[in-house]
């Protein structure tokens, strides 16, 4: 894996993912990203697409209230579609997978203070994904 830094799109394979994304026509791009994170819930052993599933999370994280933007540096540079709200649900069971995997990702820093700041940022895309609390509607009481 070529890392040069702990962001979502901070690795050749996330890059490679942006500009996929930015290569794709508008209306493909959901399914990109919606086919990653399938993929990655449902992978069994070695998550290949770790790398890009962490990028998609963050690309719909930023669509969401708290969420911060992508960098354009290296994440896409054409605006990403606004995404369905089920698509939050994906990308946090999604990182969950990659959190959990203890042979993956979290395997590959080899300075323990990377493997904590990478721990950080997907703890926050996971705080922001969360689905926010439900409403209970108050009955109109009338006196």
């Amino acid at each position: 894996m070529g890392t040069w830094d702990t962001g979502p799109f901070d690795n050749d394979t996330a890059a490679d993912f942006a500009n996929a994304l930015d290569d794709a026509e508008p209306e493909a791009r959901e399914a990109l990203i919606r086919g990653v994170l399938v993929r990655t819930i449902d992978a069994t052993g070695y998550l290949t697409e770790a790398e890009e599933a962490v990028a998609a999370a963050a690309l719909i994280a930023a669509q969401c209230p708290e969420g911060d933007p992508v960098d354009t540096r290296y994440g896409p540079e054409t605006p990403m579609p606004l995404f369905p709200s089920d698509l939050r649900a994906l990308a946090d069971e999604a990182l969950a997978r990659i959190v959990g995997d203890e042979d993956g990702l979290a395997s590959n820093w080899v300075d323990p203070e990377d493997w904590k700041q990478w721990r950080a940022i997907l703890t926050r895309l996971r705080t922001v994904l969360a689905p926010p609390p439900p409403s209970i509607a108050l009955f109109d009481v009338q006196t």
